[in-house]
């Protein structure tokens, strides 16, 4: 963190680099967006503070829940108003949590310096504001800037048309500045971006259109044009569009992406979640930008199930600070993954577990092997639960040796796939990392059960830690 001499800062937020990162202290508590909105439950959504220190007598619990003040919001990621990207400025401060509201387009801004165990409501920008002065709605993804400017990716227009998404900037003070982007510069359509200074490039990414997915998933919409298959890469920080990938048929809905985080790296990859491919984008040598496969998950023949084939449905996934490992979800067949990664264009997978999914043991769902018999993974119990939903968000310790994991990833979507989700509520599971040789085990002693809130049970999403993490900072 930050060096102290006397009373004056000698450094911003965050760390020096990805690897002095790794030696930051261990988590204590993490805040988790959690989601009232399309469950039909009248209650707000609220930001829980979690225990997550061993020693701690409420380890393991929700200590505090911060509700916002409207119904109907869907929080589901949020950024910093500072990260390490500020660093080698002294007069900056992470104190605020970006929370962009989905559905609604609200944005709030949470103070979590006061009390970090009871964060605070500092301010809301209202979609109406938003609207006016830039046309976005549906923010998704918020990244703090070194000049101080906070900027978010919007899915689409007031109407849920893709055509009107791009990028929001908010100042210092999160007031609406306009559109990061130049004039005609916009995506096709909007998710999450990364960007790395060094090569002076940000990529973003493409979900699909608001009108379609706020819906349900339809897989016809795909066919229709509504979802997307494309990188769109931009010069880093003046918003030109330079270049437009397409991923193709096996690229379709790109969702997350990462850069390595050693800001040196030209390369990084993106989950493309229906074809359940991690694509490797990387740099070649006249300066333009290129992709390949690099890790394939292949669909499931299922029985009982609305189609014949499962696709794994990669939702989300993070990079090691060191570069040395990735880890993704396949949440619709309820595997975490682990791949050493130290060579980037040839992952090699070096650990697995099963925390839920739709072909869990006891499921109705069952996969056809090819000698036609049928197979059902094994899941654990813990404390007694059965895991409900499939693993969606993930979030890693500074040290690489913790990976959390929430169960919901959009509640339109949950409830179509997952209703039992949306019935009984979403948990937080943690996973024991081997990064010597990889792999991954279930923690016993910790669960947290979002389905035993006092409101009624509630859909857990993204992670934070209250120093930044491994999906929330940037080095330049």
């Amino acid at each position: 963190m930050a060096t102290e001499t006397g009373c004056c800062k000698t450094a911003g937020p965050g760390y020096g680099s990805p690897l002095e990162a790794m030696s930051g202290p261990r988590e204590a508590l993490i805040y988790v967006t959690c989601v009232y909105t399309g469950t039909g439950r009248e209650k707000p959504d609220f930001l829980a503070t979690v225990d997550v220190d061993p020693n701690s007598p409420t380890y393991s619990k929700v200590i505090h829940r911060l509700s916002v003040p409207y119904l109907g919001d869907e929080l589901h990621h949020s950024g910093w108003n500072a990260c390490s990207s500020c660093h080698g400025d002294p007069s900056a401060d992470r104190r605020f949590l970006i929370m962009p509201s989905l559905v609604s387009g609200r944005i709030y801004v949470v103070d979590t310096k006061k009390n970090p165990k009871a964060p605070l409501l500092h301010k809301v920008v209202q979609p109406e504001d938003i609207i006016k002065k830039t046309g976005l709605a549906y923010p998704h993804t918020a990244h703090c800037l070194a000049s101080g400017d906070i900027m978010v990716s919007c899915i689409g227009d007031k109407d849920g048309n893709a055509e009107g998404n791009g990028f929001l900037l908010l100042d210092s003070e999160f007031n609406v500045k306009g559109r990061w982007e130049k004039p005609g510069h916009s995506p096709l359509f909007g998710y999450d971006f990364w960007y790395q200074p060094r090569h002076k490039t940000m990529i973003s990414t493409s979900w699909g259109a608001p009108a379609a997915f706020t819906k349900g998933f339809n897989l016809q919409h795909v066919a229709d044009g509504l979802y997307g298959k494309h990188l769109f890469v931009y010069s880093w920080p003046d918003g030109e569009l330079k270049q437009t990938l397409d991923l193709g048929d096996t690229g379709l809905i790109p969702l997350e992406i990462r850069f390595l985080h050693d800001p040196s790296k030209d390369t990084g990859y993106v989950g493309c979640a229906l074809t359940s491919n991690m694509v490797r984008f990387f740099k070649t040598p006249d300066g333009s930008w290129s992709h390949e496969v690099a890790i394939s998950v292949k669909p499931l023949k299922v029985q009982n199930w609305i189609l014949p084939e499962m696709p794994g449905l990669i939702t989300d996934f993070l990079i090691s600070l060191d570069d040395r490992f990735l880890y993704f979800v396949n949440w619709l067949h309820g595997d975490v993954r682990q791949y050493n990664i130290e060579d980037p264009k040839n992952p090699v997978l070096v650990g697995q577990v099963w925390v839920g999914g739709l072909i869990q043991n006891g499921s109705p769902v069952a996969v056809l092997t090819e000698d036609g018999k049928t197979w059902q993974s094994n899941v654990p119990e813990i404390q007694g639960h059965r895991l409900r939903g499939g693993p969606q968000m993930i979030q890693l310790s500074l040290d690489g040796k913790r990976l959390y994991v929430t169960n919901s990833l959009f509640s339109a979507w949950d409830r179509q796939f997952y209703p039992e989700l949306v019935e009984k509520g979403s948990h937080m599971l943690q996973i024991d990392v081997d990064t010597e040789k990889g792999g991954l085990k279930v923690n016993p002693n910790f669960f947290v059960d979002f389905g035993a809130e006092p409101d009624g049970p509630s859909l857990a999403h993204e992670m934070r830690y209250p120093g930044g993490d491994c999906t929330s900072d940037i080095w330049i």
